[in-house]
């Protein structure tokens, strides 16, 4: 099996590849000049922004992991750019040159209504308004009504490896005026690894499943463990599940994170 990665360079794949390389997939990722790439995988010089620079990509491939996507940036144009019009591309070029590669498509969780009555599950209302996420929900359409084999990942929080980024999520969610109580739903890098190997086996072909850990944790739980201020409240938490993903479909269909919660990354020194 030959699986392209795209967005290989990034929080996400830089992490993902050396995990799929160590068990013994032959893995292949989009890069642009200048870029390095982990160890172990081959890398092909090519922009999801130009369709015909794919083709050479795609060629021969049995999978692909579908990862790059632009979030923190200013210009909403951009987002949609890369985010939708890259996964038009490729789903262009897969149909044109690689027809019968599975697609596994990266989205996230920020893509459900903010006023959900529970934790959010797969089929739940879905109308972002923000760029981001707005590009991920329709990028995700895009795929799913391509007449390819696809799953799509809809990721909780991404943490753990060192990355930076749950210790950057109180900084980020103190600007969002987040409440110190409200859970979020978390994912380590590990366990994004083990949901990936899940879908390229077939498990989750035609599915929109949810990834998260166990143990959705408070702004506040957060703020502690990574040494942050935070500010403090009494005041009634008004969106409850804002945040907080259901993952019983993915533990039906065979996913089991091998990290269950944040403390037990700390535990482990894989924070």
């Amino acid at each position: 099996m030959t699986i392209l990665i795209t967005g290989g360079t990034g929080l996400v794949g830089s992490r993902l590849i050396p995990r799929l390389v160590a068990a013994g997939v032959d893995c292949r990722a989009i890069v642009r000049p200048g870029k390095a790439l982990p160890a172990g995988v081959t890398p092909v010089e090519a922009d999801l922004l130009d369709v015909a620079s794919l083709s050479a990509a795609v060629d021969g491939v049995s999978a692909v992991v579908h990862l790059a996507a632009v979030l923190r940036t200013p210009d909403p144009q951009q987002i949609r750019r890369v985010n939708l019009d890259g996964t038009k591309n490729l789903v262009a070029s897969l149909r044109a040159h690689a027809p019968s590669a599975r697609v596994i498509m990266a989205s996230t969780g920020l893509v459900y209504d903010m006023d959900l009555p529970r934790p959010a599950r797969e089929q739940d209302a879905a109308n972002p308004q923000l760029p981001y996420p707005a590009s991920k929900i329709a990028a995700e359409r895009e795929l799913r009504e391509s007449g390819l084999t696809w799953s799509i990942l809809r990721l909780g929080f991404v943490y753990g490896d060192q990355d930076g980024h749950l210790q950057s999520a109180p900084g980020l969610l103190g600007s969002w005026n987040w409440h110190p109580a409200q859970t979020m739903s978390l994912v380590h890098h590990r366990d994004i690894a083990t949901a990936v190997q899940l879908a390229l086996g077939g498990a989750l072909d035609g599915r929109v499943v949810n990834i998260a850990d166990d143990g959705p944790s408070s702004i506040n739980e957060i703020a502690r463990l990574v040494g942050a201020d935070y500010p403090e409240s009494a005041q009634p938490l008004v969106n409850l599940w804002m945040g907080h993903l259901d993952g019983s479909l993915a533990r039906e269909l065979g996913f089991s994170p091998a990290v269950p919660t944040m403390y037990q990354a700390a535990a482990s020194g894989s924070l």
